[in-house]
């Protein structure tokens, strides 16, 4: 199987529509955060784009020309003021008018509105999973699956059994599984690496009661399965607790992903080409939410959770040409009594904007080179 088979494979055209459709969704709430704004606050916007590249349809409503264009991958608007402008001589300088005439609090409602609209459309879509479905329990493992005939199933291991301890142990909140954090769940994953005699001590029916099994990692150089499949375990709450626990989760996510960016960056700089489960590339991601497209709309809701999340945070990284940089040049600014000159500031993003490519290229060669 060369390249172009293996990604083909990976892929399915239903699961890159929806991935088309929730990062374009994503980012054109994204740009309208931005859009809306300006607006607010008296700037003109004078075009709003979905999709990039050659623009295919366009239509001037409310002072803004708004665009159809040809590559769904994402979008932009191009706000009053935020450009450099040409003076009577053609000499390019900064605007003096619009955005760049703005108070500094202004300039940072407006950047800062993009990525707290994929936050906010995030702990919205955790929300209403929250309540329809419940809340993850970190502490709890539910099995969902027995496979028929496994060992699981000798073992008397039903679908809806609660795994609440291993080896006399309550299962933590976070445990450490392949040397990152994660819920206490996924411990039940690191406990079959181990040899020996384990019990899981489980729940069901509102009985208690422990399961002792003697279990060998591997045989003959082949993996052994248990036989289960199984995810957190949910409890049943109200709309007003699951809004409040999406912004746990949300807060608690923000750790994990500083340092998923953190070792990204890292690995960039050190041309580390092994694959991270932390970030995923394009075909990566495409090939999570064809995945996902084939088990529920569930599953899509929660890859728009993690994409809107991602979104987030990544423009607010203080790295000049995305949103969180702007605001750093414009708290500068503030700080300093007065803005960075044209030639200081073009000078800045064109540099933040080469990193950003070259780290994207990297993410894009990176999640290639698996297929080889």
């Amino acid at each position: 199987m060369n390249v172009v088979q293996g990604i083909a494979a990976a892929l399915t055209p239903l699961g890159l529509l929806w991935t088309v459709l929730l990062i374009g969704v994503a980012t054109f709430l994204h740009e309208l955060a931005h859009y809306a704004l300006a607006r607010w606050q008296g700037v003109a916007v004078n075009s709003f784009s979905v999709g990039m590249g050659p623009v295919l349809l366009r239509r001037h409503w409310r002072g803004t020309e708004w665009r159809l264009s040809l590559l769904p991958i994402g979008g932009y608007v191009e706000i009053d003021g935020m450009a450099p402008e040409e003076d009577a001589q053609g000499q390019v300088r900064a605007a003096t008018r619009g955005f760049a005439a703005l108070p500094a609090w202004g300039k940072v409602a407006v950047l800062l509105a993009g990525p707290l609209m994929n936050l906010l459309l995030a702990v919205l879509l955790m929300t209403v999973t929250f309540t329809a479905q419940g809340v993850p329990a970190p502490d709890r493992a539910r099995i969902e699956e027995v496979v028929a005939g496994s060992t699981a199933q000798t073992l008397g291991l039903r679908a809806g059994d609660v795994i609440t301890a291993i080896d006399g142990q309550d299962i933590p909140d976070t445990t450490l599984v392949g040397g990152r954090e994660a819920a206490g769940w996924e411990g039940v994953r690191d406990v079959l690496t181990r040899a020996g005699p384990h019990t899981f001590t489980v729940v069901s029916g509102g009985q208690t009661r422990d399961v002792r099994f003697d279990w060998t990692p591997t045989v003959n150089g082949e993996r052994q399965l248990l036989g289960i499949r199984y995810g957190p375990d949910v409890q049943a709450t109200t709309a007003p607790a699951a809004f409040v626990r999406a912004w746990q989760v949300t807060g608690e996510a923000v750790p994990q992903v500083i340092r998923s960016f953190g070792d990204l960056i890292a690995r960039f700089l050190t041309l580390n080409l092994s694959r991270d489960e932390n970030v995923s590339g394009p075909i990566g991601t495409a090939e999570i939410v064809s995945r996902a497209a084939a088990l529920s709309p569930w599953a899509l809701v929660q890859i728009a959770i993690l994409l809107n999340l991602s979104l987030a945070f990544f423009n607010l990284l203080p790295i000049p040409g995305l949103d969180g940089g702007r605001i750093l040049l414009v708290l500068v600014g503030a700080v300093r009594g007065r803005p960075l000159t044209f030639s200081q500031e073009q000078a800045i993003n064109l540099a933040g904007f080469a990193f950003v490519m070259m780290l994207m290229l990297f993410v894009v060669v990176r999640d290639v080179s698996r297929f080889f």
